[in-house]
């Protein structure tokens, strides 16, 4: 799909809390440097908070940060006093890869250029064809 992926060792129950995403917390400032010093354009470990910060899951992260993205995912993610966690939508088998949507931001969500970075080629049947937020 997107990347390596996450998979059930074990079957889980809809609403089952899996995993946590780990990593280094940081302001989105110093991790966007980063990311642009020493990652990959169009993919990234970052993952917002809602107080304004980020956890950087290339510094420190865990198995959580290969979850792929799909328009029709598997799981969600809570956000729990600062915390992201990985919650199953729906029972799933063992074998079976863990999705969650994305819903990616960019600066200029109307740079092509960039969006062409998130396209999405999950094949669900109702896939909006970017990782991005605003295409949904």
């Amino acid at each position: 799909m997107h990347g390596n992926g996450v998979f059930a060792m074990r079957p889980l129950a809809a609403g089952e809390r899996v995993l946590e995403y780990k990593g280094e917390i940081t302001t989105w400032r110093d991790a966007l440097r980063r990311h642009r010093r020493e990652g990959v354009a169009g993919h990234t470990f970052l993952f917002g908070l809602s107080d304004g910060r980020v956890i950087d899951g290339s510094r420190d992260g865990n198995s959580a940060r290969w979850l792929n993205h799909a328009c029709a995912p598997n799981c969600e993610t809570i956000e729990d006093d600062g915390r992201i966690f990985i919650h199953t939508l729906r029972p799933i088998h063992v074998g079976e890869e863990l999705f969650i949507d994305y819903l990616l931001a960019t600066d200029d969500p109307s740079d092509q250029e960039v969006r062409a970075q998130y396209a999405c080629a999950c094949s669900a049947a109702d896939c909006r064809r970017s990782m991005l937020a605003d295409a949904a």
